[in-house]
């Protein structure tokens, strides 16, 4: 195996967060007088960080002139729930201990807000993660290849020794920039037919088949 170092996205590939994003975004839009709005939709909005969420969430988007405040109370309540009900998925912890066995390295790059994105590396995954990136101002956010770049920086890994991981369009694209390879997941908030026409080779739809795709590559 040549792969030294898992980057993974957190949201839909490491851990369901959709019951505790669903739940703060109709908490600020219940708080601007704003409909409700469904986890189905919900799980459309996410993987392009909190504001794009929010953007789509709201009516009219970032025009609406409540905007701002409604983002304000999501990230507020959310900095206050966001482990309410989330859970790392099935097999997750096991397939991250198991690459360890393998001397693999982990770290994660999310468009999720940076101090939620180290907070809930910490808490669901201890010392499992090498390094925890998230939305920061100084970085363009996935698809940009920046986030994905300072992790392998930080773990000290080139190209050749990186893979990502990730559910979504975003995540394939992402992996594309950076020069480095993806494998797509089932589990979270895209489904097979969007990831392969982002591109995506390389799709695993258990927490196991994972591992065996990246001991292949």
């Amino acid at each position: 195996m040549g792969i030294k170092a898992v980057i993974w996205d957190l949201d839909g590939t490491l851990l369901d967060t959709l019951g505790d994003l669903t739940a703060s975004t109709n908490a600020a839009l219940a708080q601007n007088g704003m409909p409700a709005r469904t986890m189905d939709e919900v799980r459309s909005f996410v993987g392009n960080g909190i504001r794009k969420l929010m953007e789509r969430a709201v009516p009219g988007g970032a025009e609406n002139p409540a905007f701002e405040q409604a983002l304000s109370d999501f990230t507020r309540h959310y900095g206050a729930h966001s482990r309410d009900t989330t859970k790392p998925y099935d097999g997750i912890v096991e397939a991250l201990d198991a690459l360890a066995a393998a001397g693999v390295r982990h770290a994660i790059v999310s468009n999720k807000i940076d101090f939620a994105v180290k907070q809930l590396s910490r808490a669901y995954f201890g010392e499992r993660m090498c390094a925890a990136v998230g939305d920061d101002p100084s970085r363009a956010r996935k698809p940009a290849p920046d986030s994905v770049l300072a992790a392998m920086a930080e773990l000290g890994v080139t190209a050749q020794e990186a893979v990502y991981v990730g559910d979504s369009d975003v995540d394939v694209i992402t992996a594309r920039n950076a020069g480095i390879p993806c494998v797509a997941v089932t589990w979270g908030f895209r489904d097979e037919a969007c990831l392969r026409a982002a591109g995506a080779t390389h799709i695993a739809h258990t927490p196991a088949q994972l591992r065996a795709i990246i001991r292949a590559l």
